[in-house]
């Protein structure tokens, strides 16, 4: 591969809405439509033997779900008030600074007929170049946040990365991607203080494993507790020698819905990183905690993913001048899930002129859920135990 080259070609430092008018947000939007050519294959048993059905199952992890966020985002006119910013495929170099050498190469061969680069982790011919690219726009991202062509960025990219081992991929995630960035941050950027943020339904296994014994990367997951991978995401599992206590796992029960989550970031998210104060923030934004999602119950809203952004945002404006870039990871529920991803950039962006506001299709039964308006006692009883877990590094 060829060396990455932070990219500078973005239209301009400014969004121009269609009706000429300029915003002063600076949202950058790094999407390519050749992330809708990575290609899972179907849907399959233990990753190798077909469905026993006539007619073939596809991947759950579709082309469809970042394609149609997209779409939206379009027809709202909100992509009129982004940046667009423009990635190319990540070298070695940038992948080394998680991934083994011999992962690397392994994936490569792979590519060229296609098959499995670990647990769960398909991908067709060329899906090796597919997923540097998918790299490369999270770098993208960091690149303009950092040197302040933007004030915050999206990355809405397939396939996605927090899965990924050093030596391995597991559950659709080839490399990842946040994690890469996060290391570019800190060695093109001088970025000497890194928060990663997941809210994936899913236990972000890779991320927490790339910077369990390091202070200067803080590690939040917010996700269904035990449910995939198994034994990973314990509020316990906190880091390990010098970065003991910047692991904040904080596993919660199906069902949790918007209230558990709004109270999970008011009592550990926004704490512990206004204590951390990082240079940069990142967020590793899965929409499968959604309350149509196949893999997961978790019960959240489009509207859910809405506010947890303005939250980052404002926490971001507080600690770091705003430096905000959100990566896509998982969501899979195809009526439902670009709403909520469409939802991230729709906050991103804010109100502005040119821009129709995106209804949830979910209305009016998603502010009538209980798990919407009330804290339920499992989710109270989580949060709870994480409070008091992680005040010992974190005084909450």
């Amino acid at each position: 591969m060829g060396e990455f080259r932070p990219d500078h070609t973005e239209e301009a430092s400014v969004a121009v809405g269609s009706n000429g008018a300029q915003t002063d947000h600076r949202v950058g939007l790094v999407f390519d439509d050749r992330f809708l050519t990575h290609n899972t294959g179907l849907w399959l048993i233990q990753d190798r033997e077909l469905y026993p059905f006539a007619d073939p199952v596809p991947h759950v992890s579709s082309p469809g779900l970042v394609g149609r966020a997209k779409h939206l985002m379009d027809l709202a006119g909100l992509t009129d008030q982004m940046v667009r910013l423009h990635a190319v495929p990540v070298d070695d170099q940038a992948l080394l600074a998680y991934h083994t050498p011999d992962y690397l190469a392994r994936v490569a061969e792979l590519a060229k007929a296609g098959g499995d680069a670990g647990e769960g982790a398909p991908l067709g011919p060329g899906g090796d170049r597919v997923a540097r690219l998918a790299a490369g726009a999270a770098l993208a991202g960091v690149d303009a946040v950092m040197q302040d062509r933007v004030r915050a960025a999206y990355a809405l990219i397939r396939p996605p990365g927090h899965h990924a081992m050093a030596d391995r991929g597991m559950g659709f995630c080839l490399f990842n991607n946040v994690v890469v960035a996060a290391r570019h941050a800190q060695r093109a950027h001088g970025a000497e203080k890194v928060l990663v943020l997941d809210w994936d339904v899913h236990h972000g296994n890779g991320t927490q494993d790339a910077f369990y014994d390091d202070p200067t990367v803080l590690f939040i997951s917010l996700h269904q507790e035990d449910l995939y991978p198994v034994g990973w995401g314990t509020i316990d599992q906190a880091g390990t020698g010098a970065g003991e206590g910047f692991t904040v796992n904080v596993p919660l029960p199906a069902g949790t819905g918007n209230r558990g989550y709004r109270e999970a970031f008011e009592r550990v998210v926004l704490p512990v990183v206004g204590r951390f104060a990082p240079d940069l923030i990142l967020v590793s934004a899965g929409q499968d905690a959604s309350v149509l999602d196949p893999l997961g119950r978790m019960c959240l809203t489009a509207g859910a993913y809405g506010e947890m952004t303005r939250l980052m945002m404002e926490v971001a404006a507080a600690t770091c001048d705003g430096r905000l870039v959100i990566t896509q990871e998982g969501g899979y529920a195809p009526q439902y899930a670009p709403y909520c991803s469409a939802s991230i950039a729709e906050a991103l962006v804010g109100p502005v002129e040119g821009v129709t506001p995106i209804p949830d299709p979910y209305q009016p039964r998603s502010e009538q859920m209980p798990t919407t308006r009330t804290l339920g006692l499992d989710a109270k009883r989580a949060l709870n135990e994480a409070v008091a877990f992680h005040q010992r590094s974190w005084q909450l």
